[in-house]
């Protein structure tokens, strides 16, 4: 998915504050933007067919908002038939609620004017979305002409530099395909437990469990422990299959369902409460749900 860039959008405007516990938060309006802006759809159609024309397929980032916002007035339209209840929505439910993609690309541009015209300097980089991590990038400054406009200035100056950008993004999915996708699982338990991850079943500790369950299930067994205590572990750099046993699309939340049932059959029978934040990092609480 192709995206403008949150340091674009704040230049232009197009930003949202919000009162995140006390601190306060900009965040990219891309509603705003993509009903203001009369070169986004444009610049994110060019680009777009350069990278389809390279095999990487895109979500139309545009669309993917009008249907969250419609699933939205669905669910303010719902209510019970016996109590006329409204479905419930938490503060966390309302900031996952939005376009999910394997792959974020962002654009940044700026009009140069010279002598000879107008030329465009502009900075492409893709995200890993489970991760964030920065995984292609690429700039540079096209050609000034007197003729073309910025959509046409855009496409000219990416395409003199995509294809050192498609080749990185193509080297990140050959390691996926490899190597398996990288996310992030932390256990944890409830204050109120009567255990800890350090209390022993049948002679070894719940953490040992653990890691056991990740190396069996883990592509290649790839993790790392990143923090452990009686209270909490937390595995960075989980390599998890691109999909189940069903050839189904496998994300950090239905990977640690597996650990999450593990957990809850004998001899264990825990209570584990599983939550995620975004597609990639799978939090399990162990003691209540």
């Amino acid at each position: 998915m192709i995206l403008p860039s949150d340091n674009w959008c704040e230049q232009r405007y197009f930003m949202t504050e919000f009162d995140n516990q006390g601190t306060k938060q900009k965040v990219p309006n891309y509603k705003q933007v993509f009903q203001e802006d009369a070169e986004i759809n444009q610049v994110i159609s060019k680009i777009g067919s350069l990278m389809i024309e390279r095999g990487f397929p895109l979500k139309d980032a545009e669309q993917e908002l009008k249907a969250i916002e419609a699933r939205s007035a669905e669910d303010n339209m719902t209510s019970s038939t016996t109590s006329a209840s409204s479905i419930s929505e938490s503060p966390l439910d309302k900031l996952k609620n939005k376009a999910k993609a394997d792959i974020i690309i962002q654009i940044w541009w700026k009009i140069n004017k010279t002598d000879k015209g107008n030329s465009v300097s502009f900075t492409l980089e893709a995200f890993d979305a489970f991760t964030s991590k920065r995984i292609a990038s690429s700039t540079g400054i096209g050609s000034p002409n007197t003729t073309d406009l910025v959509p046409e200035l855009l496409q000219k100056a990416v395409l003199a530099n995509i294809d050192p950008f498609a080749a990185q993004l193509q080297k990140h999915f050959d390691d996926m395909f490899s190597n398996g996708r990288e996310v992030i699982v932390t256990v944890k338990r409830w204050k109120s437990w009567d255990k800890n991850l350090s209390t022993e079943v049948n002679g070894e500790e719940i953490t040992d469990y653990i890691n056991k369950w990740m190396a069996l299930n883990t592509t290649k067994g790839r993790f790392s422990t990143s923090d452990a205590t009686e209270n909490n572990i937390r595995f960075d750099q989980v390599r998890i299959p691109l999909f189940d046993s069903n050839n189904n699309a496998l994300d950090a939340r239905q990977f640690a369902k597996g650990l999450q049932k593990y957990l809850k059959a004998a001899p264990f029978n825990f209570e584990v409460k599983l939550m995620t934040r975004g597609l990639g990092e799978a939090i399990l609480v162990l003691g209540e749900k």
